[in-house]
């Protein structure tokens, strides 16, 4: 995923009411869209650097975008948007072995009690497989973790891919971390622990948990290697890390 035209540079003043933010470019402060709907722990402290998108449309009232932030040196992208686009890039190009083998897919398809599932994937001599796509951002020590504030929504869509993996399909979750400094994925169960409980009671069930890294900069976003998934690991070895002190 290019980013076309390029990326403006700005500084965080302040991000607010979820989906705004205020960014000082060249001496100027301007609100900008903050498409990303969670809590953004650790990725909104003012005075961060941070680079904005221009949309071309003129009927939008917010013309700028928050694309990536810049964290203890490592590009972060925020736009949680983006998290389908790369992971349809990544099917087209047979990136996800666990996926290979599927010869289509639609987005966006009803299933379950009114849910859409965002990827269906078809092929011949294959079961139907089942794919909801999570966007990650936070990171606590080396590994990325999900989510970073309660989300009932995602743990209503872990209950549909267990009913569809009791009824015969392939149930896939996969977290795309949009940050490349992280060696693992574990889930949060501190920030939510219902929904560590269901992405554990879904694993058990045969829901496939799987995580991949990103590779951001400035130009660009693209799929990076497979994270380990480390259950149940997440709070407890953070709060280790940031306690411990620096190693002697």
């Amino acid at each position: 995923m290019i980013f076309d035209p390029p990326l403006l540079p700005g500084r965080l003043v302040r991000r607010y009411k979820r989906f705004l933010a205020d960014v000082e470019i060249e001496g100027r402060v301007e609100t900008v869209h903050c498409a990303n709907p969670g809590s953004m722990m650790g990725l909104a402290e003012p005075g961060s650097p941070v680079w904005l998108s221009r949309s071309a449309n003129p009927a939008r009232k917010l013309a700028l975008t928050w694309e990536l932030v810049e964290v203890k040196g490592t590009l972060v992208g925020i736009n949680t948007g983006y998290a389908n686009r790369l992971a349809e890039e990544a099917l087209g190009r047979g990136l996800i072995p666990a996926m290979a083998g599927y010869q289509s897919w639609r987005r966006e398809v009803a299933y379950g009690a009114g849910a859409r599932i965002d990827f269906l994937l078809t092929g011949p001599d294959r079961p139907l497989c089942y794919v909801e796509v999570k966007s990650v951002t936070l990171a606590r020590g080396e590994a990325a973790e999900f989510p970073d504030s309660v989300t009932a929504r995602g743990t209503r869509h872990l209950k549909e891919l267990v009913e569809m993996r009791r009824l015969g399909a392939r149930s896939v979750m996969l977290f795309l971390a949009q940050r490349q400094d992280c060696q693992s994925f574990a889930v949060a169960g501190d920030i939510d622990p219902a929904y560590a409980a269901a992405l554990a009671a879904a694993s058990g069930a045969g829901v496939e948990i799987l995580a991949y890294g990103c590779r951001v900069s400035r130009q660009g976003i693209e799929l990076g290697g497979a994270l380990p998934f480390l259950p149940g690991m997440a709070g407890n070895r953070a709060s280790l890390l940031q306690n411990r002190g620096p190693r002697p």
